[in-house]
């Protein structure tokens, strides 16, 4: 469903600014109207849109994100190749977005004020987790994720900005991390 970057650039706008109608988006993203409302009834349908309804709107359609994160299990579409494919896909993009997050802010760092450029930043680190241990581990930061997000939400500050957080746990293939085949 998400496999196409019209529908995730619609999505993820929805997300971060809120409801919008197909010509605000198509304004946003600099794409036409017709597309963009052919793919929010695409998304409609499954599930990660919806339609807002809007005292005066008249015939303008308001739209807004179903969901503010998108989650999933591969073991879920292990059966299902068009499915998986979608999966690969999306995390893929995933991946091109966190990369393109990180270049956009590198460039902006001569001109964000001393105390923002400390305070993200990007670390790596490497653990020995057995699989529970790591099931645990991101549990335990989706629910640290979940705190943030709900304070943030119910008691906003002055001076709070979009913050786009990557939370990846990946056991390492490499040899350099330590990674020893197991027969």
């Amino acid at each position: 469903m998400l496999a196409h970057p019209l529908r995730v650039r619609l999505l993820g706008q929805l997300r971060a600014e809120g409801p919008a109608t197909a010509t605000h988006l198509a304004e946003a993203l600099t794409t036409n109207s017709g597309a963009t409302s052919y793919h929010l009834r695409q998304l409609a349908e499954a599930g990660l849109v919806m339609e807002e309804e809007r005292d005066g709107g008249g015939r303008q359609r308001w739209w807004r994100a179903a969901h503010d994160m998108s989650s999933w299990r591969r073991a879920d579409y292990e059966d299902d190749p068009d499915a998986m494919a979608a999966v690969e896909w999306m995390e893929t993009q995933q991946v091109n977005r966190f990369v393109e997050t990180a270049r956009a802010w590198w460039d902006a760092l001569p001109g964000e004020p001393a105390e923002w450029r400390d305070a993200g930043g990007i670390s790596d680190y490497l653990l020995t987790l057995d699989l529970e241990q790591l099931q645990a581990l991101m549990t335990e930061v989706g629910e640290v994720i979940d705190r943030h997000r709900a304070e943030a939400h119910a008691h906003p500050r002055p001076g709070a900005r979009p913050i786009v957080l990557y939370a990846a746990a990946l056991p390492s293939m490499d040899e350099a991390d330590g990674y020893h085949a197991v027969d």
